[in-house]
């Protein structure tokens, strides 16, 4: 797919990371909320993301950081009201991605009735792998994601799982708001999100295809 700007490196120029939530049931069954009959999602500023080598760091007003490792797709070229057929014509590939969440301020949100940006767009909030094209990954529902923490596994799932497929959500979302190039979409967590402190590491991956490492800090 021909692009004005390097899509390997999307994360330095790419506008929206939009993310889709509770697309997986046991993830929403662990998260106490009910499983949509629509996609879920929210946004994240450009800001959030931080690659390998630099640090995740949870926010001064978070006490209970979470990890949630989710497919992420990059965006080829604009899409404005595509048709799910069309969806996959859009994409020019893929990259493994970590939703950090601040659960705690994400609940004192709920509570609240209060947007979720300050748990959830904080800077670091959106770690991102190296980009993968899209001809490496011939189908992105038959992938297994994982993540550890400290060599222990929390997460693995298969993307066959996801409620709403890859172009489903594609289409949905540029029903509402328009993907530009260089955007990416993340496709939600399967379960066993939890909580990290300052010090640990985190490595997640998509099997067989790559791997990526993050040390967590706190902020001073």
């Amino acid at each position: 797919m021909a692009s004005s700007k390097p899509l390997a490196r999307f994360w330095e120029w790419g506008k929206n990371i939009v993310c889709v939530g509770r697309n997986y049931s046991e993830h929403a069954k662990e998260m106490k909320s009910a499983i949509p009959s629509e996609p879920l999602f929210f946004l994240k500023p450009s800001s959030a993301y931080v690659r390998e080598g630099c640090p995740i760091v949870r926010p001064y007003y978070c006490q209970n950081l979470h990890h949630e490792v989710e497919l992420g797709v990059v965006i080829g070229k604009r899409a404005q009201g595509v048709p799910k057929e069309a969806a996959m014509d859009h994409v020019a590939g893929y990259a493994l991605c970590l939703d950090m969440t601040a659960r705690d301020t994400q609940e004192e949100c709920k509570k609240k009735g209060l947007p979720w940006t300050l748990a959830k767009g904080f800077r670091t909030s959106c770690p991102v792998s190296d980009f993968v094209p899209k001809e490496k990954i011939p189908d992105p529902h038959q992938l297994k994601i994982w993540l550890k923490v400290n060599g222990e596994l929390r997460q693995e799932g298969d993307t066959s799982l996801m409620i709403f497929s890859v172009p489903y959500i594609i289409s949905y979302i540029s029903n509402i708001i328009a993907l530009e190039e260089g955007d990416l979409v993340l496709t939600g967590s399967p379960k066993g999100v939890a909580a990290v402190r300052g010090d640990d590491e985190i490595e997640a991956g998509i099997q067989g295809v790559l791997s990526m490492r993050f040390k967590v800090e706190e902020q001073k």
